[in-house]
């Protein structure tokens, strides 16, 4: 940082000095963690005095240093080299019509209440709707410190239980709806899109927005005809920024779809079986005939489905983080 014209190149010195600033928060942990180590032994004197009883100031001392080693855990599995990037986080409906598109649109909303819990700073990139309620697809940007990094738990499909309400008889639907997250991929990440290899369409937007949306082909759909990735932006009102957009969404699934591929070849190298399919079932809210949300890949299970639908996901991002595994004999969920 030293260096002569460090500070004239903005992109650089920004993503430099935003690793240093992890760095020097898991540093400053570390230290604390040494000074606790040399403290032990005078802890382990006054609990042998003690005779058995809880002393006041031990119990704090062990509390902190329990929630000081979880914080560098959690801050070490938050290393990795895209970790500290914003997210795109992509909402599709699945099979089962307007109730897999209202269970699509609760994802949503308890993505963007998470986020806001957080601080985060949030932008709706696309949102296609359903015909008579909730969303067949939706695009975010959620930026803000390892936004990615814990996002990333979320990603696979969600399956929900309940009494649907578009259902006269009031009979039990079960719905599905998938989450894709990748990383935002900064200007210092050269990932090539060729003219040649891209299908650009152009279309009127739909939904709010004013005349000036309904009356102009702004919306963009970008299709990558080698992988057949497509993407759409209709948020801005202008094509030229849409279609910017558009392009940023498919350089970020481009360079996932790379970063998969390595993934792939890495665990046949070290003769390891690897899922990092999207399509793998991840959790499961329950809200009739119990009430429950469970975690299939960590067997993390909260009670208070209303608190997690609203935003409360911490503890499912901090599980699969921490790598936790599903207990033997854990109940089913019903279908």
């Amino acid at each position: 940082m030293e260096q002569p014209g460090f500070w004239d190149r903005p992109k650089e010195s920004g993503r430099l000095l935003q690793q240093r600033r992890g760095i020097e928060k898991r540093l400053a942990t570390l230290q604390r963690l040494r000074a606790d180590a040399s403290d032990l032994a005078a802890w382990r004197e006054l609990i042998e005095e003690s005779e058995g009883e809880a002393d006041p100031d031990v119990v704090a001392f062990v509390e902190r240093l329990e929630s000081d080693l979880a914080r560098l855990d959690l801050e070490i599995k938050l290393s990795g080299p895209d970790d500290d990037k914003p997210a795109l986080v992509a909402i599709n409906s699945g099979a089962g019509g307007v109730d897999s598109q209202d269970w699509a649109e609760m994802l949503l909303r308890m993505y963007l209440r998470w986020a806001e819990r957080r601080g985060y700073a949030i932008e709706l990139l696309d949102r296609q709707d359903g015909e008579e309620a909730g969303i067949k697809s939706a695009t975010i940007a959620v930026r803000g410190n390892h936004a990615f990094g814990f996002l990333k738990a979320e990603n696979g499909v969600h399956r929900l239980v309940r009494i649907s309400p578009f259902d006269s008889a009031a009979r039990r639907h079960t719905s599905f709806a998938s989450v894709y997250v990748y990383p935002e991929v900064d200007d210092s990440i050269e990932i090539e899109v060729l003219d040649k290899d891209l299908r650009v369409d152009t279309y009127r937007s739909s939904g709010a927005g004013g005349q000036h949306v309904n009356r102009t082909d702004s919306a963009v759909r970008l299709t990558h005809l080698p992988t057949g990735i497509v993407v759409t932006c209709q948020n801005e009102r202008s094509q030229i920024k849409n279609r910017a957009m558009a392009m940023k969404i498919l350089r970020a699934r481009l360079y996932d779809r790379e970063m998969k591929k390595r993934e792939e070849e890495q665990a046949k190298r070290e003769g390891e079986k690897m899922d990092i399919a999207w399509g793998s079932q991840i959790r499961s809210y329950v809200l009739q005939p119990y009430r429950m949300v469970k975690d299939h890949r960590t067997g993390h299970t909260v009670g208070d489905t209303d608190a997690v639908l609203d935003g409360a996901l911490d503890g499912f991002i901090e599980a699969f983080l921490r790598g936790q595994i599903a207990t033997p004999g854990d109940a089913e969920v019903p279908s």
